[in-house]
C-alpha cells in the first residue's frame, strides 16, 4: 500500500477522533462505531445509559464486533457525553415500539407483543396492569416508575 493511503487513513482517523469529546471511552467508541457508519449518526440519538446499552446490544446483533468490557466503556462514554435531554415521561398508552425499546430495554419482539396487547385490551390504568403485559420486565417497570405515565 502506498504512503498516500496510510496518510489518508491517518487523517480520516484523526478527523473522526476530533468529532468526539475527549474522555475515557472515546477511542473505543470511535473504533467500534466507525466500522458501520459515520460518528454523527452514532451519537445523534441521545439516551440514558439503559438506552445506550440497548442500542449497543442491537448493533452487536447486526454484526458489530466488540468485547463486553469495551461495550461497558462505550455505554458509559455515550451516556456521559451524549445524555438524554430532559426526557418527558413515557406514556405507555401512546408510546411507539422504538420508545419501548430504548426507554424500557425491550427487544423488538417484546415491544411488538406489548403493542399488540395494548391494541387488544385498550389503555393501561395501573402499574399492576402494565406489569402483566407481554414483553414487560416488572423490575424495569418498578425501576422506571417515576418516568411512566398513563394518559
Amino acid at each position: 500500500m502506498s504512503m498516500r493511503f496510510f496518510f489518508l487513513l491517518s487523517v480520516a482517523g484523526a478527523a473522526l477522533m476530533a468529532q468526539l469529546p475527549e474522555g475515557p471511552g472515546m477511542a473505543e467508541t470511535a473504533r467500534t462505531c466507525k466500522g458501520c457508519h459515520e460518528v454523527e449518526r452514532s451519537v445523534s440519538l441521545r439516551q440514558d445509559k439503559d438506552g445506550w446499552n440497548t442500542t449497543l446490544t442491537k448493533m452487536v446483533g447486526f454484526g458489530m464486533k466488540a468485547k463486553d468490557a469495551d461495550l461497558a466503556i462505550i455505554a458509559d462514554y455515550l451516556a456521559k457525553f451524549y445524555p438524554a435531554d430532559a426526557i418527558p415521561p413515557l406514556n405507555v398508552n401512546a408510546c411507539s415500539a422504538i420508545e419501548l425499546e430504548s426507554r424500557l430495554g425491550m427487544k423488538r419482539s417484546q415491544s411488538a407483543a406489548f403493542l399488540a396487547h395494548r391494541e387488544k385490551i385498550g389503555k393501561f390504568k395501573t402499574f399492576a396492569d402494565l406489569k402483566q403485559a407481554p414483553g414487560v420486565n416488572p423490575d424495569k417497570i418498578e425501576e422506571k416508575k417515576t418516568q411512566i405515565v398513563f394518559q
